[in-house]
């Protein structure tokens, strides 16, 4: 049975990482296509407003389960109504006054951050789009332990194609702030009622003691964590929207949105099935070890390469680009943010599979140790450099995997180095064919698309003649029935 098992867990997880990197590939050519037509409609100064009360709803968003999704999850057993109702019920005791407090005292944050009036209504809007998120919680977990996640794709879809259209039909027509308001509405409604078409879900409500005592002592530290991340990462952006001009803020967010370009690719689809996945593994050390390495390298394979094309060819882009001039201040702080993404790249999944197989303790010791940092460093950095001062943080924090990678062999047998040489190699030859033939301005697009795709061809070849073995057996494994 254990066998029988494994193997199922294996095709499920295979199967759901192709489908959500398929789909969610499609969903970033538009994610992306429509934030760059966002950044030659809007002023940096409009777009780094949203950074900032966006990031205001993620820091609230952490106060919102306390890690109980998380633990049911994680769960061994098979879960039941009792803990689904446990779940929302508390979840909801926690999203309802926060959405609501926060609703009301909307005013006073747009007067600390001085928004005009447009920068309340986005911000009403998002603890809106908030509070209907908290409703797809139940119906996303359920998908999730059947590894179904090309079901889970479906409400993703919807929701980033209404979220965009709206946005950019809307800047177009030079709603500016108000262009974010309308889409992040269309956004949570859209979401929120294909979710229960995809997972149906009667909403039930109660607590047992006993249910919530089981799944909060994992799910309080699981949270805990993330509220840890909370503090490194989205706090530090409604900081930054204090001590900087929006207009910095503005370039912060636009160098590392398309920095992480391989991030919301790859690591996303990845990260979503890791978790369950390795859950499911946690008895079995064997193969998770396997099922590491073989996450490190497909990630390594797909990352690798689009990194290296963004690192070469951002820069003439916004010089071929009409109105994208105004991002060149950004292009230092781009570059930087392109090195911590792969790094981070890599971490994640390991601190994934500490989650996974109850190591929690160890990874919130990590975040605490990041968390410090973080502030430590940012705050001086940005003291000395400026704006450009959070990449150059960011990037010796994430430098901090080697750290990570020793935790993740004291859990399972797995090479880092092994995963990852290869495809490293074969970057460095892309790396080297673009640094000696890419040239200087005035470029053309003619020249960039021929230099990009031989780089390309390079790459791949270099990978299936050294890494043939191992991609059959990934096909293997997807066409099995």
């Amino acid at each position: 049975m254990e066998e029988i098992d494994i193997a199922t867990i294996k095709k499920k997880s295979l199967t759901g990482i192709l489908a959500l990197t398929s789909r969610t590939f499609l969903l970033q050519i538009i994610a992306f296509a429509s934030t760059f037509l966002l950044t030659i409609f809007l002023s940096p100064a409009t777009f780094g407003i949203y950074y900032v009360v966006s990031a205001i709803i993620s820091f609230l968003s952490y106060f919102s389960d306390v890690g109980l999704a998380a633990a049911l999850i994680q769960k061994k057993e098979m879960l039941t109504d009792g803990d689904l109702a446990t779940t929302f019920t508390i979840q909801q005791m926690l999203v309802l006054p926060i959405s609501i407090i926060v609703f009301l005292v909307a005013p006073s944050i747009a007067q600390f951050y001085r928004l005009e009036p447009a920068g309340v209504l986005l911000l009403r809007a998002l603890v809106v789009s908030f509070f209907f998120s908290s409703l797809k919680t139940i119906p996303s977990i359920l998908l999730e332990r059947k590894l179904q996640f090309n079901k889970l794709i479906i409400p993703q879809i919807a929701e980033t194609v209404g979220f965009y259209a709206v946005a950019v039909i809307l800047a177009w027509q030079g709603f500016g702030i108000m262009s974010f308001t309308y889409a992040v509405l269309t956004r949570a409604i859209i979401g929120l009622v294909i979710m229960y078409i995809v997972s149906p879900w009667k909403i039930q409500l109660g607590i047992s003691k006993p249910i919530a005592k089981r799944l909060l002592k994992f799910g309080v530290p699981f949270q805990f964590n993330s509220f840890l991340s909370l503090l490194k990462d989205d706090l530090m952006t409604v900081f930054l929207g204090k001590i900087l001009t929006f207009t910095e803020v503005g370039y912060i967010g636009w160098a590392k949105k398309w920095a992480e370009v391989p991030l919301r690719l790859i690591m996303d689809s990845v990260i979503r099935v890791t978790f369950p996945a390795f859950s499911r593994l946690q008895d079995s050390k064997e193969h998770l070890g396997k099922a590491i390495e073989k996450i490190l390298f497909g990630l390594a394979t797909t990352m690798f390469p689009i990194s290296v094309g963004l690192l070469f060819f951002i820069g003439p882009a916004v010089q071929l680009i009409p109105k994208y001039s105004k991002w060149e201040p950004a292009l230092f702080s781009f570059a930087l943010f392109v090195i911590a993404s792969i790094l981070a790249g890599f971490s994640t999944p390991l601190t994934n599979a500490l989650n996974a197989v109850g190591k929690i303790k160890t990874t919130l010791t990590l975040m605490v140790f990041w968390t410090i940092s973080t502030w430590v460093l940012t705050i001086t950095m940005v003291h000395f450099f400026g704006f450009n001062g959070v990449s150059m943080s960011l990037v010796l924090l994430t430098s901090t995997l080697g750290l990570v990678v020793w935790l993740g062999k004291k859990i399972a047998d797995f090479s880092f180095i092994k995963s990852v040489k290869c495809p490293f190699f074969a970057a460095l030859v892309q790396s080297t064919w673009y640094g000696a033939v890419i040239g200087s301005a005035p470029f053309t697009w003619m020249r960039l698309i021929i230099v990009g795709s031989v780089g390309v061809v390079l790459y791949l070849t270099i990978v299936w003649i050294s890494e043939k073995r191992r991609i059959m057996d990934v096909v293997r494994i997807a066409k099995e029935k």
